[in-house]
């Protein structure tokens, strides 16, 4: 991505640069990395201001949200996301990419004590890509609803469940990065469960 981002500026390319930024970005997301995330959408939405790259300062926008609810200011996280979505869907395709957003935007909403609206969104981000067929990010999906009914004190059932399935999505899409994270927070609930955290409230790792 480095050389993708240097090339593009070399060649004074900056559709390529945007496009470069844009994936870097969601790259060092998939990693949970903030500080890069940070970096690479600052860069993305300075760009996109000068040259009027609407769907990529929508994106932008979002991956900044994630950041600041990730370090601790929700309420400017969410909105951020919030109006990226908005943004997003205003000038790009309706729906390729959303259920990736929304799962941004239930995690930001968890963050802030508001994990029965974080559920929601999965809901929404869920059907979206039912609808779709865009199932890419489902695995990570039924994980976060796992953490978020865990949260709120679901039946034990239901969250054992959403691990499973999670798991289970992961290893038939051959996500190797998504099943070992699915596999560590299902491991995670099960010492909680078992362990001297029995009978308190659960809180495990988004990541």
């Amino acid at each position: 991505m480095a050389e993708a981002i240097s090339l593009a500026k070399e060649l004074n390319d900056t559709h390529g640069l945007a496009l470069a930024l844009y994936f870097a970005g969601g790259l060092a997301h998939f990693e949970r990395n903030p500080a890069e995330v940070e970096r690479l959408a600052s860069d993305l939405i300075a760009l996109s201001a000068r040259h009027n790259f609407a769907y990529f300062l929508a994106g932008a926008a979002i991956l900044r949200g994630w950041v600041r609810s990730a370090s601790g200011r929700t309420v400017e996280g969410i909105s951020g996301i919030e109006n990226g979505i908005e943004n997003y869907r205003a000038h790009g395709p309706a729906i390729v990419t959303v259920p990736l957003w929304l799962a941004l935007k239930a995690e930001a909403l968890h963050l802030a004590y508001r994990t029965s609206e974080a559920l929601e969104v999965i809901r929404e981000a869920e059907a979206l890509g039912e609808s779709s067929e865009e199932r890419w990010w489902h695995a990570e999906l039924y994980r976060l609803r796992g953490v978020f009914l865990a949260a709120v004190g679901a039946d034990e059932n239901q969250i054992e469940a959403s691990f499973c399935a999670a798991i289970k999505i992961a290893r038939e899409q051959k996500s190797v990065s998504l099943e070992r994270r699915a596999e560590g927070t299902y491991a995670e609930y099960r010492a909680q469960k078992t362990g001297a955290l029995a009978g308190k409230d659960f809180r495990l790792p988004l990541c």
